[in-house]
């Protein structure tokens, strides 16, 4: 089993929430993934809008439901903006993710949990949890030693350990 930590980012605003995302951005390489979850509205599109732009995706980036994967040019890497809401399990093994998720870019799949046994084994897992007006309890979970210092770093900066 792959090294793991959770850290809980208590956003108060829209604005926290587009922190992490830039903070997370700032670190993204090449064969980067994010994998998010959390109820419908829950902030999952928006979170990563903030996160293309911070890599510096020109433009609008939204929930790429109906076309399943999305791909825009960042001012350092691709972005492959997944949502396999709509998907099996099956049908997503057909699309070929590992091209994305071992590729020269980063990879967010929105609903993750439901191709959970297609993901890379190393990944930064999202919940995020509506609170209200604009508050949002996003836990993450870093699997594999790279996401693993991440989550280390967020703690640092004032995330918590649940």
């Amino acid at each position: 089993m792959n090294e793991q930590m959770e850290v809980i980012w208590m956003a108060e605003n829209e604005a926290d929430t587009v922190r992490l995302a830039g903070l997370l951005a700032s670190w993204a390489v090449p064969g980067t993934v994010l994998a998010l979850d959390g109820d419908l509205g829950a902030g999952k599109t928006r979170f990563s809008s903030a996160f293309a732009a911070g890599i510096g995706v020109p433009g609008v980036v939204n929930s790429p439901t109906f076309t399943i994967i999305k791909e825009y040019m960042g001012a350092q890497l691709p972005l492959y903006h997944m949502d396999v809401y709509r998907l099996s399990e099956d049908e997503a093994d057909e699309l070929g993710l590992d091209d994305y998720f071992f590729g020269d870019g980063v990879t967010i799949v929105e609903w993750a949990s439901l191709i959970e046994a297609l993901l890379p084994p190393d990944r930064l897992q999202m919940y995020i949890t509506h609170l209200g007006g604009e508050a949002r309890r996003i836990a993450i979970t870093g699997i594999g030693a790279r996401y693993v210092a991440w989550c280390q770093q967020i703690q640092a900066i004032g995330a918590r350990n649940e």
